[in-house]
């Protein structure tokens, strides 16, 4: 079975990036994003702030699996202007990101090639500005077990080093442990195999 990944890069906060081409000018902004609604609102101020510019295209990149993104044009000629950016997400091995260029028209026409090299220099400016960090994805492994239980539990506890985050120890106990996401199947059989003990998973913010 391949091993999980649960670390990925993304972007501490907002940085810019600005091109100037032929009287037109490109202003990049990248923000770090962890659902589609929080880049909706992100899309929609943008949009109100350069509300007298002639394009806002833009891509980005959610989660760990390469799915879940989505590029748009904005109305400049198919694939010169979000592809562009995306490909400057990947290149910089980021996700839960939204790299937006905002496009000033200088009346001079750049061409499919000029439009490339225009959105793919402001997005990866705008990247090179920002301050990158790595996260890693967590889960919660809940225990419920009764209180004869306990030697065992915490015995698996301090094997395995777990972080406690929250617990409960009466007749009826309740423990609360954080695991990173890649470990979360070895520690969840290693608890099953304790006679008595109930277990469920829940996931932990990045």
């Amino acid at each position: 079975m391949p091993e999980i990944t649960d670390a990925y890069k993304t972007i501490a906060g907002p940085s810019e990036g600005l091109y100037k081409d032929k009287g037109s000018k490109f202003i990049a902004r990248a923000y770090p994003a962890a659902d589609e609604h929080a880049i909706s609102e992100l899309l929609e101020a943008l949009r109100r702030e350069f509300h007298d510019a002639r394009h806002h295209c833009y891509a980005y990149r959610l989660g760990l699996a390469e799915e879940r993104y989505r590029i748009n044009d904005d109305g400049e000629p198919s694939g010169t202007a979000g592809r562009p950016i995306y490909g400057q997400i990947l290149s910089a091995g980021l996700t839960d990101i939204l790299v937006v260029v905002v496009r000033y028209f200088g009346g001079i026409k750049l061409g499919a090639g000029g439009l490339v090299r225009a959105y793919k220099t402001s997005a990866r400016a705008a990247l090179n500005n920002a301050r990158i960090e790595q996260r890693v994805l967590y889960d919660v492994i809940h225990l419920h077990y009764a209180y004869p239980m306990m030697n065992e539990v915490m015995k698996m506890v301090k094997e395995n080093n777990l972080n406690v985050i929250n617990q409960k120890f009466e007749l009826d106990c309740r423990l609360e442990i954080q695991t990173r996401k890649k470990n979360t199947e070895k520690i969840r059989a290693g608890f099953s195999k304790i006679r008595g003990v109930k277990i469920e998973l829940s996931n932990l913010c990045k």
